[in-house]
């Protein structure tokens, strides 16, 4: 959930229960898989799956299971997953970007629809929203690989387009294109990132206050916890005073 900075993309949520952690692995699995069957089944020359293998473990996936799902890609039984991506409001007029991965298009769409109208969003068609989000890299790295100046030095010189910082870690962004390269040469410094895929970045955000944003986030939850559904963006912006209420 590309948003406020206290509310970043469930991969980074603390605390998460068994349950919530089995779902974040069976996306995962979902991603490697797929990303194995629309390439070769080798990370060392398949850019995607390299990517969907070391954000799993990054959040401690374990090796059967990534191994099992590049297994799966090649079987007779797999899935034939659809990749679709669904734009429209939320509450306070906030653009909300769905990723899903899905072998069942109607069963999504209703769900997806449901959960919009019943949480004061309504659904869009496709690109009503998408312009004003720019497709780029995100390589996020924990607080402990560096100070602000030590983590913003390494991503100018590789090459990075920006850089956001907070108490939880950095956030460093690239183009489309320069992901693969900017990644490797970051590796030389700070390490393997916690994570590195491609998002949906926000050019502009909108301000929603506690009452908008709490209608806000149970939308954004609820779309997460839909088993089809793979990542959630929105360029909303909500107060630190504002957060803590909801916190509470």
């Amino acid at each position: 959930m590309a948003g406020h900075s206290h509310a970043k993309n469930i991969m980074h949520r603390k605390g998460k229960s068994d349950a919530a952690r089995s779902k974040v692995f069976s996306k995962l699995a979902r991603e490697i898989t797929v990303a194995a069957k629309l390439g070769v089944p080798d990370p060392a020359f398949n850019s995607r799956l390299r990517l969907a293998v070391s954000n799993a473990r990054a959040l401690s996936m374990p090796r059967d299971n990534i191994e099992r799902a590049i297994k799966k890609a090649s079987g007779a039984d797999t899935e034939n997953y659809e990749e679709i991506r669904y734009e429209g409001y939320g509450p306070g007029g906030v653009a909300v970007i769905v990723e899903a991965l899905t072998d069942n298009r109607n069963r999504t769409a209703s769900n997806v629809r449901s959960t919009f109208s019943k949480n004061g969003g309504a659904l869009g068609e496709t690109n009503s929203v998408g312009f004003m989000f720019d497709r780029v890299g995100e390589i996020f790295y924990p607080a402990t690989a560096g100070s602000e100046d030590k983590v913003m030095e390494a991503a100018i010189e590789a090459g990075a387009d920006d850089v956001e910082s907070d108490e939880e870690g950095h956030w460093i962004y690239t183009s489309f294109e320069n992901m693969s390269e900017v990644a490797a040469a970051l590796e030389k410094v700070l390490g393997e990132p916690e994570s590195a895929k491609f998002v949906w970045k926000p050019q502009n955000s909108v301000p929603v206050d506690a009452e908008k944003g709490g209608t806000l986030l149970k939308m954004i939850s609820l779309l997460e916890e839909d088993d089809d559904v793979q990542n959630v963006y929105t360029n909303f912006d909500i107060s630190d005073e504002d957060m803590a209420k909801l916190d509470a």
